[in-house]
């Protein structure tokens, strides 16, 4: 037996409702033997069977198609009953029925996805039965014809299953593409910004000075460039990102720096601070500076540049609180639901420059300390504020 024809017999197995339909039909046509057949051009091929005359068939069972009707209804798509097979005008010279010992029997098609014949439902018994009424003729049909649903939406799932199998597995083949890329970039990066750093130290016409200046911020957007997208894979799309937790008693000197680097970077955006964090606190502090760098990066892109961003940073009962707010247009509600989700960007803000990872490697960050991160959005301000037990 091949293996797609031992899918079918599972697939059939796995329909809860065959046990009863098999039952409902033998007991309203007083047939004893019902079974459900997966019938191709070669083979014939028991899928379930009721069986109370001994006819001996279980599941995965085979017989010869020609000697059975339900090649013939393979051919055709057109059920086949017979009431009393000695007495029957066109089935009387037929062998099949002798062959198996049987007057009365049926046998109606089942179908797969998109139409295609995967089989037959079929019963028969060795003495007559009426089976010609329409009320008989209507409840095969729609035994039939309900297995025929299960069978394709048990395909479909299968189908849905093997992409959503197929999409991990790429996943995860791409999550180590870019993990293997971002660390082997990382090592010719290095010997550029030395290289760069050296020639700062060695030339100094003013020429120079500006292009080796032009290609230090450049090398370090592409480090930047290349942390984000390390982060995004390492995050594993909502699994968090790996920290360094450690004591830290200075992490208000770390918070200020950072603020200090982006104020120096752009002089035209004011920044006002109030950062009250004292004592000692479980986190890893780089990562926290970076969820700020990241929440400062986006209130400086998308806010108001005449406005002024505030950055405040508390411990309150034993909870640190680290928040950046900006003025401008407040972020619509529909836009809220998707300032966390990788490589999103408004499309107004377009020419960033960025990836669209600030704000999901923020989440990220937050999600591996426990914490919170929310944001909220009027005609006066918009703030982002990320709070956990540290």
């Amino acid at each position: 037996m091949n293996a797609l024809i031992e899918k079918d017999i599972r697939t059939i197995q796995s329909i809860e409702a065959v046990p009863f339909i098999m039952k409902m039909l033998a007991d309203a046509t007083g047939l004893r033997f019902i079974c459900i057949a997966r019938v191709t051009h070669d083979n014939w091929t028991t899928c379930a069977v009721l069986d109370r005359v001994n006819f001996n068939l279980q599941p995965g069972d085979e017989l010869e198609i020609q000697t059975t009707f339900c090649n013939q209804v393979r051919q055709s798509s057109t059920p086949i009953i017979i009431e009393h097979a000695q007495n029957d005008e066109y089935y009387n010279s037929s062998t099949i029925p002798s062959m198996y010992g049987f007057e009365s029997y049926f046998s109606f098609p089942i179908f797969s996805k998109n139409g295609h014949f995967f089989g037959t439902l079929c019963g028969l018994d060795p003495l007559p039965a009426k089976l010609k009424t329409t009320e008989i003729k209507q409840q095969i049909k729609s035994f039939a014809e309900l297995i025929s649903r299960q069978i394709e939406a048990d395909e479909k799932l299968s189908t849905v299953e093997s992409d959503l199998f197929n999409e991990k597995t790429a996943a995860k083949l791409r999550e180590q593409y870019i993990a293997i890329l971002g660390h082997d970039l990382r090592t010719p990066l290095s010997a550029l910004t030395m290289g760069v750093n050296f020639l700062m130290e060695q030339v100094k016409d003013d020429t120079s000075q500006k292009i080796l200046a032009r290609m230090d911020n450049s090398a370090n957007r592409m480090k930047r460039l290349i942390s984000d997208v390390m982060d995004l894979t390492h995050g594993k799309m909502g699994n968090g990102i790996e920290l360094q937790v450690k004591p830290v008693n200075n992490l208000q000197n770390i918070l200020s720096h950072t603020v200090a680097e982006l104020a120096a970077l752009h002089p035209q955006q004011t920044i006002q601070t109030s950062i009250n964090v004292e004592g000692l606190l479980n986190c890893d502090p780089e990562r926290i500076a970076q969820l700020l760098s990241n929440l400062l990066i986006n209130a400086i892109v998308h806010g108001d540049p005449a406005q002024i961003i505030e950055v405040t940073s508390t411990i309150i009962e034993g909870v640190f609180s680290l928040s950046v707010s900006n003025g401008g247009s407040p972020i619509s509600p529909e836009t809220v639901d998707k300032l966390f989700q990788p490589f999103w960007r408004n499309e107004s803000n377009k020419k960033t420059g960025g990836l669209g990872l600030g704000l999901f490697i923020a989440s990220q960050i937050t999600l591996s300390h426990n914490g919170s991160l929310t944001v909220s959005s009027n005609e006066s301000r918009t703030v982002f504020t990320f709070q956990a037990s540290l």
